[in-house]
């Protein structure tokens, strides 16, 4: 009998290619696939994956979970902006915290045998000196990273409650094939990547020399599987990522050597971590996670992708719920 893995945010970045990875080395599984297609494309989705266009929030999930019984699921599906997060409270909260609830309860109601969540670097906030360790007590410094935190706590109730399996994977800073470059307030070289595409110049928030450790996707996909496969993985939070740190001047800077002639704005500082150093020991000894792509090689396989998209819209929100403090360069 097949075993069943059920994705949500299939058609998103880690949702799409966690899909092609599946089907290429383990086509015994059948892949049940959830998304509202709101900040994914179906183009992304591997023609193996029954996909079932749903909004975790407003539609029932109890028939696609009684029919197909999974028996892993992988919860992805989120809108990742944390800087534009304290001007979209509300939907933020939907987006993550309710939309969580939902999976998990009907993960408890069909007995699956572990959920793997998505968490966010953002839980913690401005970290312990810049360092983030899976030990330390989070300390979210935007409302993303309160709903991720929340998200967490509640899955670990339900796993004391209700005796529900689970991982917490904390990635960071994912970018590669696939990622959606149109959405104007998330993923930084996927913004660049677009701006160039467009003639802008692509922009830097404050002076550049936040860090970040940047995570070529495909590095991620085997350690993501075995987060619900591995049996030391069960009830484990792990940082999962790139364990070299660049300064947002650097990252401009390799993606610049790739592109030829780029033109750099500096925009006003944002509210956000300064410094973002991840640790990474957990994710080798449990995930088996190795560091293969290095940032410039992941700009080059991502831009060789990028420039070969059809032409999209690019995603603006036509109105925030909070216009007060908002950015200059987010004004509408």
């Amino acid at each position: 009998m097949s075993k069943t893995i059920l994705i949500t945010g299939v058609a998103g970045l880690l949702g799409s290619r966690l899909a092609d990875w599946i089907v290429e080395n383990h086509p015994d599984y059948k892949i049940i696939g959830i998304d509202d297609l709101s900040g994914g494309y179906i183009e992304n989705i591997n023609p193996s994956v029954l996909l079932f266009k749903k909004d975790l929030v407003k539609d029932s999930l109890e028939d696609i979970f009684e029919q197909h019984q999974p028996d892993y699921v992988f919860h992805f599906a989120a809108y990742a902006a944390e800087g534009l997060s304290p001007f979209i409270r509300c939907f933020n909260y939907d987006n993550n915290l309710k939309a969580t609830a939902a999976i998990v309860n009907e993960c408890i109601r069909t007995n699956v045998k572990r959920l793997v969540f998505t968490s966010s670097l953002a839980v913690y906030g401005h970290g312990y000196g810049g360092i983030f360790d899976e030990k330390q007590t989070p300390k979210p410094i935007d409302p993303y990273g309160v709903a991720k935190y929340a998200c967490e706590m509640d899955i670990q109730i339900a796993g004391e409650q209700h005796g529900l399996d689970w991982c917490i994977i904390r990635p960071h800073n994912v970018y590669g094939i696939k990622q959606n470059i149109w959405d104007k307030y998330r993923n930084v070289l996927g913004i660049w990547m677009y701006q160039y595409l467009n003639n802008e110049p692509i922009t830097i928030f404050g002076d550049g020399e936040q860090t970040r450790a940047f995570s070529y996707i495909d590095d991620s996909l085997e350690p993501l599987w075995n987060a619900a496969m591995v049996k030391k993985a069960s009830k484990q939070i792990i940082n999962l990522g790139g364990v070299k740190e660049y300064s947002i001047n650097e990252a401009a800077q390799a993606l610049s050597n790739i592109l030829k002639d780029v033109n750099i704005t500096y925009l006003e500082a944002r509210h956000e971590v300064k410094h973002s150093i991840p640790t990474f020991i957990k994710s080798e000894e449990i995930l088996g996670y190795e560091h293969k792509t290095d940032l410039d090689e992941g700009l080059k396989q991502m831009w060789d992708w990028a420039k070969a998209q059809p032409t999209r819209n690019r995603f603006v929100w036509p109105s925030y719920e909070l216009d007060k403090g908002i950015y200059s360069y987010w004004q509408n």
